[in-house]
């Protein structure tokens, strides 16, 4: 089996770049649901199925620079640690690019959050006017509302997810005898991220409360095991759940767009540089 190529900085920027859009844009109205389903007031107190666009400018403009900078901060972890390290600590480095990724990659990505939860739960504000409502009401700070809340969900999905994707493709090029294809590693990702999904909702959960709570309401107060512990006993061991079906489905299906895109952009770009480089050699 051949080994899989380091992937250089411009690629996994561009790459992320378009995975992340595609996902975003092709998906939204799944986040939509997944959102309304998870809110207080529950799915139809907060739109149902109308406006199910609402928010799709912010989550457009955020998904590139989010994506790439996730994919840069993943790739450049990897290759700079996969060198001093044997196969069997493989994992442990996909675990670390993944951290990394999401730390830098939340940053870029919070603000955009905000914006389109609060368009997608509350339907009469665009996403210019969920912008300057949340400027106006808390300032800049209130951009990176649910920031730690986030932040504590996407680490434990990224260390699922990613260290599953890696594996799962592995055992695929090892079977077949070369590396997977785009289309193989879409699959992969539709398994990954489905298993990290339903096993990291409750956190899902916790942070949507407390992106679309009022200022100085209970949830903007409370850590998130309080926050948890609220919702539990409010709305039973169900409420953690809420729309456990719907962003499971969502990120099975987003996983496969996602990966897939990204492999196929990388492919493709990885194999025009090369093609460039020996032109030029031949040259």
């Amino acid at each position: 089996m051949t080994e899989e190529r380091p992937v250089s900085f411009g690629i996994s920027l561009v790459s992320g770049g378009i995975a992340g859009t595609a996902v975003d844009v092709i998906l939204f109205p799944l986040d939509t649901l997944k959102t309304r389903l998870q809110s207080a007031h529950g799915l139809v107190k907060s739109g149902g199925f109308r406006g199910i666009y609402a928010g799709l400018f912010s989550a457009a403009s955020g998904s590139a620079p989010s994506a790439a900078t996730f994919f840069c901060s993943y790739e450049l972890t990897k290759n700079v640690l996969k060198p001093h390290v044997s196969s069997s600590m493989f994992p442990f480095v996909h675990m670390c690019a993944a951290t990394i990724g999401e730390v830098v990659a939340l940053f870029v990505r919070n603000p955009f959050e905000v914006v389109k939860q609060r368009a997608q739960a509350y339907t009469h504000l665009s996403s210019t006017q969920a912008l300057r409502y949340t400027l106006a009401e808390e300032g800049f700070y209130g951009l990176y509302r649910g920031y730690w809340n986030t932040l504590i969900r996407e680490i434990p999905f990224a260390l699922i997810q990613y260290p599953l994707w890696e594996l799962l493709k592995s055992v695929w090029s090892w079977e077949q005898g070369f590396q997977v294809w785009p289309w193989q590693s879409s699959i992969c990702g539709a398994v990954s991220g489905g298993v990290a999904a339903a096993v990291t909702n409750p956190l899902d959960v916790a942070k949507t409360r407390v992106m679309l709570a009022p200022k100085d309401s209970l949830y903007t107060q409370a850590s998130v095991t309080r926050v948890l512990l609220i919702i539990k006993s409010q709305e039973g061991f169900s409420g953690l759940f809420s729309g456990v079906t719907m962003r499971t489905t969502w990120i099975t299906i987003g996983g496969a767009v996602f990966f897939g895109f990204y492999e196929k952009a990388k492919y493709v770009l990885q194999e025009k540089f090369e093609m460039n480089t020996d032109h030029r050699i031949s040259a």
